[in-house]
């Protein structure tokens, strides 16, 4: 099922209890927006900006090379990670929402 969220980006629900990513894509799982600005004013969700930090969640096997071996994940499951703002798949899984993106996408692991 495909619906319309934030303009020309596209969500995918899903209703399955797994998901493994192919090739380089990485699967994050979405921190949390702020709902209070700095000041104490709560944002209603029209004035939210996309969240970018999440939870690596599942990992590919790496993209393959022209000799058909794969080239390793620079990243690990657990790592927390900055991402490009509007990259990837917007997913939802349950209540919970994802971003699938490739692994170029990922713009920094975060501490």
């Amino acid at each position: 099922m495909l619906t319309k969220q934030e303009g020309c980006m596209a969500a995918v629900s899903l209703s399955v209890s797994t998901v493994k990513p192919l090739g380089d894509r990485v699967f994050v799982k979405v921190n949390a927006s702020e709902e209070k600005t700095a000041g104490g004013l709560y944002l209603p969700d029209t004035a939210k900006e996309k969240p970018q930090v999440g939870e690596v969640v599942a990992l590919g096997e790496g993209k393959r090379n022209d000799d058909g071996s794969r080239q390793q994940m620079e990243l690990n499951v657990g790592d927390k990670v900055l991402y490009s703002k509007y990259a990837g798949t917007d997913v939802k899984l349950g209540t919970e929402e994802y971003v699938l993106l490739s692994e170029k996408d990922i713009l920094a692991i975060v501490a």
